[in-house]
């Protein structure tokens, strides 16, 4: 077998067969690593591999430290859009490449808001429950319609554009902030303020970044019709989760769907899991077979592309 002519470090046991191959038909050998991924174990993996381009999983700490200790590593490929734990700065202040794989998994993430969307508005988990344990709907029962609500939507780039079609094709009306211009038809709203009043389920879309983190708290979810729903497959800490598990047990709040916490993975014990009216999912709205391949082959050619030579560009740079 040949010398490999780059080494690639992936934060996690395994990566798509086809994004390997793309990686190794280039000449790259890949090294994986054992979870947890912390900060020492990262420093350790890329001083053992030598390796050039740090292929990142979920959310890991690419600190300074990582990247100080890492003199070979000319590239950091994000194997999805966000990059909430990557040391942008110090990435730039060393010339390391920071890339994305942007809309990937866009359809992916929207159908599980709309399905976390359905779900509430249905009470599904409590009629699951219910339907479990032998008791059934009295005749009284009445759900709620899906096609009489306002989705609000925080965030309008490719999963947030992905996520309003979908409402609007089920039939509920889409409201999306933008402080400027147009958003395909949609109706739009400027200020926050003014948009959450009128909506009664908040679609949260928005990456993490020092202007976000928070962004709804306890005033905001005040705001919010009483009986409404939130929904947030964005980044968690853009929610006060305090605020967000108050407004749940007071009933202000109907319902929540969420696929990320400011903890993760979040702990058994976590008041959120005691909440009848909060549905949790593990961070997996874009993990799809699609979307997960599209992910993985674009960050695979981000790597190949940005390590191909002299001068060469890796799509998708953000740093």
């Amino acid at each position: 077998m040949s010398q490999a002519t780059f080494h690639v470090l992936v934060t996690a046991a395994h990566w798509a067969p086809e994004a390997q191959a793309i990686v190794q038909a280039a000449g790259g050998q890949i090294h994986f690593m054992a979870e947890p991924v912390t900060e020492d174990l990262l420093v350790q993996r890329l001083a053992e591999t030598g390796a050039q381009a740090l292929v990142v999983r979920g959310i890991k700490p690419i600190t300074q430290r990582v990247l100080e200790a890492a003199p070979a590593l000319r590239i950091v490929a994000k194997n999805g859009a966000g990059i909430d734990g990557i040391d942008l700065e110090a990435a730039r202040q060393r010339g390391v490449a920071v890339t994305v794989a942007p809309g990937a998994n866009a359809r992916a993430v929207a159908e599980h808001a709309i399905a976390l969307m359905l779900s509430l508005t249905r009470q599904l988990p409590l009629l699951d429950r219910m339907a479990r344990t032998g008791q059934w709907a009295p005749s009284t029962w009445q759900g709620r319609d899906f096609r009489d609500a306002t989705v609000g939507i925080i965030g309008y780039g490719s999963i947030g554009r992905a996520t309003a079609q979908l409402a609007s094709a089920l039939g509920a009306k889409v409201l999306v902030l933008r402080p400027a211009g147009q958003a395909d038809g949609f109706d739009t709203e400027p200020e926050l303020d003014r948009l959450l009043p009128q909506v009664n389920i908040l679609s949260l879309h928005c990456p993490l970044t020092e202007r976000t983190r928070g962004l709804i708290g306890a005033r905001e979810l005040a705001l919010l019709p009483p009986g409404s729903l939130l929904i947030n497959t964005a980044r968690g800490p853009v929610v006060d989760e305090t605020a967000l598990i108050e407004a749940l047990r007071s009933g202000h709040l109907e319902g929540a769907g969420l696929d990320t916490f400011d903890a993760e993975p979040l702990p058994a014990s976590h008041a959120l899991c005691t909440l009848p009216n909060a549905l949790l999912t593990p961070h997996v709205a874009g993990v799809t077979r699609g979307a997960s391949l599209a992910v993985s082959t674009i960050t695979a050619r981000n790597v190949v592309d940005h390590l191909a030579g002299p001068g060469a560009i890796a799509a998708h740079r953000v740093a």
